[in-house]
């Protein structure tokens, strides 16, 4: 009868993972784009780690990723976690249907099988990942097992790829000492977080959609309480929503208002406990009088100058978002712009505070690998959604006719979220819906960050000192080996591992430590621009 009511096929709220009512936001293509990548092409045998607070999709994501990965992949999928190293590993060999006749209880007797079934895979072109959910669950003796695991390989190839999926306690675990050795070998790693305001609206009309439904039956301030209760969590907003509309329809109320929301969060949330008696109003009333009488006698001394009284509108004023450019006005907007390059150099350069002598706009443009010491430039082609995730502003060419018809104009990418993108166009900034910025977006791009300043040129063969010294560490590390004893010199050998680095991240294998080889090496500082993840 409800469903009847509200003109739905099937229910629109079911918390099980049905493929179907898939929503993915901003931070859930990003984590999809990274865990397919460390999969498929950037893994390299090292292990992937997503993480996220309890219902924001991480087991629906993984889900979703199973049915993406091709037909080369052979995937052992673990869902309960609180096991003993042996039990893991049969779990493992069992989800890869193994037979595990006459070595069941064995550590040494399905190491071997497992080893024996990979190097198989291996020489059939197959690539075989283990999918751990609830990772965080993991005893330590568990965890150094699964780093054993990675220790299989060929001379040049890994031959087995660690998804750890878990809740942020996972992180936590991972900073232990004693598992440095496994924290060291994660080459992908991506937090999940709630959706933002605009996604839960977007999120709740999909899976309504979805359900059969040709009428919303939540108002907007509905929507704004569903996503102020539930955090933007996908899995409360689910609870919350269906309660309401059950209230809504035993109230015979269509469409369903903010009071039933409030009610219905009321009734499906957590409430902390308190046993503390509520204090009295005579209690409460003395109480704030004291600390009234104690703020007055504790008052700083007033300046003998007032504020300047022509800041003060300034100062109150409230921040105007930037004007939005939508469809033919936002390719109008381009076709009357010059390509702007140095301009927008000059904008990502302030971004980035880069002093004086460092470098021009001009040298920016050219994008050598070192721009002065510390400072990197890295260009080449790349998706929205990599950008994205690589949290820096960038400068981004959009072509005025799409499809390579007319010159570049050169726009700083400032952010982004689900439905639009902060431009720095033409001295101003504007927002452009997404899907306009795509339309004229070829992934054509540059980006600069900074590193540690030893860092100041490309190496060559025979080059020692700090920067060296600082390369091999990062490369033993990154291989799960100790730091080299003395003096490192750029070699063959030192040339051969960063090779094998570059060819398990995806980057061009040529032993050149270049900008792209140094940030997978962890070479790039926290500090610095990022982009918005949420425009307002």
């Amino acid at each position: 009868m409800l469903l009847e009511y509200y003109g739905f096929s099937e229910p629109p709220f079911s918390i099980t993972p049905d493929p179907r009512f898939v929503f993915l936001g901003e931070r859930h293509r990003d984590a999809l784009a990274h865990l397919h990548y460390g999969i498929t092409q950037g893994g390299g045998g090292g292990f992937v780690q997503l993480t996220g607070e309890v219902g924001t999709g991480k087991t629906t994501l993984c889900r979703l990723l199973l049915e993406q990965l091709p037909e080369t992949v052979r995937v052992a999928l673990v869902l309960n976690p609180l096991l003993s190293p042996v039990e893991l590993l049969e779990t493992i060999a069992e989800e890869l249907r193994l037979d595990l006749t006459g070595v069941r209880g064995s550590l040494k007797g399905l190491y071997d099988r497992l080893n024996a079934f990979l190097i198989d895979a291996y020489a059939q072109g197959l690539r075989v990942v283990v999918i751990i959910d609830e990772a965080q669950n993991l005893s330590k003796e568990a965890l150094e097992q699964v780093r054993l695991l990675t220790n299989l390989e060929t001379p040049t190839q890994k031959l087995l790829q660690m998804v750890l999926l878990g809740q942020p306690e996972l992180r936590t675990l991972l900073e232990r000492p004693e598992l440095r050795q496994l924290a060291q070998r994660i080459t992908a790693r991506y937090h999940l977080t709630p959706l933002d305001a605009e996604e839960t609206e977007a999120y709740l009309r999909h899976r309504v959609a979805v359900a059969g439904a040709t009428r919303f039956p939540f108002t907007r301030l509905a929507v704004k309480r569903l996503h102020q209760h539930s955090g933007g969590v996908p899995r409360l907003i689910n609870v919350i929503a269906e309660r309401a509309l059950l209230a809504g329809y035993a109230r015979d109320e269509q469409p369903v208002g903010e009071r039933l929301v409030d009610l219905a969060a009321r009734e499906v949330l957590a409430r902390p406990l308190s046993r503390l008696p509520r204090p009295s109003m005579p209690v409460v009333v003395g109480a704030l009088l004291a600390l009234a009488i104690l703020a007055f006698a504790l008052r700083p001394k007033q300046p003998a100058t007032p504020p300047t009284p022509s800041l003060a509108p300034a100062l109150l004023a409230p921040a105007l978002p930037p004007p939005l450019l939508a469809g033919p006005a936002f390719a109008e907007r381009l076709a009357a712009l010059d390509p702007g390059a140095e301009a927008a150099a000059g904008e990502l350069m302030k971004l980035w505070a880069v002093r004086a002598g460092e470098a021009t706009p001009a040298r920016l443009l050219a994008c050598p690998p070192v721009l002065a010491p510390g400072l990197f430039c890295q260009s080449g082609t790349a998706s929205l959604d990599a950008l994205v995730a690589s949290r820096r502003p960038a400068l981004v060419a959009l072509e005025a006719l799409p499809g390579g018809r007319s010159a570049a104009v050169w726009a700083v990418l400032l952010g982004a979220d689900a439905l639009r993108v902060r431009l720095w166009l033409g001295d101003v900034v504007v927002d452009v819906p997404r899907i306009d910025f795509v339309r004229h977006f070829r992934g054509r791009h540059l980006q600069a960050w900074r590193g540690p300043d030893l860092l100041w040129r490309i190496p060559a063969p025979g080059d020692t000192g700090p920067d060296i010294d600082w390369l091999a560490a990062r490369v033993a590390a990154a291989r799960g080996q100790p730091a080299p004893a003395g003096p490192a010199e750029f070699d063959p050998a030192l040339q051969a591992a960063i090779r094998e680095l570059q060819r398990a991240h995806g980057l061009r294998v040529d032993g050149v430590p270049g900008p792209a080889t140094l940030r997978a090496l962890g070479a790039e500082r926290e500090d610095g621009p990022a982009l918005r993840r949420a425009l307002d």
